[in-house]
């Protein structure tokens, strides 16, 4: 009997110690440490929000370009406007619908300042530029100088292919020229499982 209580005791020791080990809690708390939360989010990513229309009303992640000025200013209600070509590397056609919205453009066929370049010639205020792998659901591309040495006075950001398509896609389903967005969302405080996410991908995938 001694025997067994001591085998006992040993195994309890064992347990509790693992359980240290792995710092398992019993409780649930969806609240992250200020290093978790970088993790989660990462360092020096630009969020927006679509308030219309319904069907994409959630909070987008996007990378910042390196050779545009910094969204600084918190635009509200601006709406997200489409160019014509979509890849905005010729003349935007559809300047006038573009001029004092921000420019939704798609990646390829000229370099990311090209692209910005000519959104702010057309007037607009600032620019997205989504991937065109529809399937790209994690790859942020970083849209770096092309070593022309253009200026650009605009603020520039990259958005996930997946989550351009499905924009681009309700956009012409719905019929509608434009998407409503505020652009920067602060989340800092917000914790994860408070956010609206697009349900079609993990919004805070690396």
């Amino acid at each position: 009997m001694i025997r067994m209580n001591k085998i006992y005791i040993f195994s309890l020791t064992v347990l509790a110690a693992a359980m240290t080990t792995l710092s398992l809690d019993t409780t649930y708390d969806h609240t992250l440490t200020d290093d978790e939360y970088r993790m989660s989010v990462g360092n020096g990513y630009i969020f927006f929000e679509v308030l219309e229309p319904e069907q994409l009303s959630f909070t987008y992640k996007t990378n910042p370009a390196s050779f545009s000025p910094p969204w600084n200013e918190t635009m509200t209600r601006v709406p997200l406007i489409p160019t014509d070509p979509p890849c905005g590397c010729g003349f935007i056609r559809n300047h006038d619908d573009v001029e004092g919205k921000i420019a939704f453009m798609e990646r390829g066929d000229c370099s990311f300042v090209s692209k910005v370049v000519r959104a702010e010639q057309a007037g607009a205020i600032g620019a997205i530029i989504t991937d065109q792998d529809q399937e790209n659901d994690e790859m942020y591309i970083s849209m770096v100088d092309d070593t022309t040495e253009r200026s650009v006075g605009i603020p520039a950001v990259f958005l996930l292919g997946k989550n351009g398509h499905m924009m681009k896609r309700t956009l012409e389903m719905l019929g509608i020229p434009s998407a409503i967005i505020n652009i920067p969302v602060n989340i800092s405080a917000v914790q994860i499982h408070k956010l609206n996410q697009p349900p079609w991908l993990v919004l805070f995938s690396s």
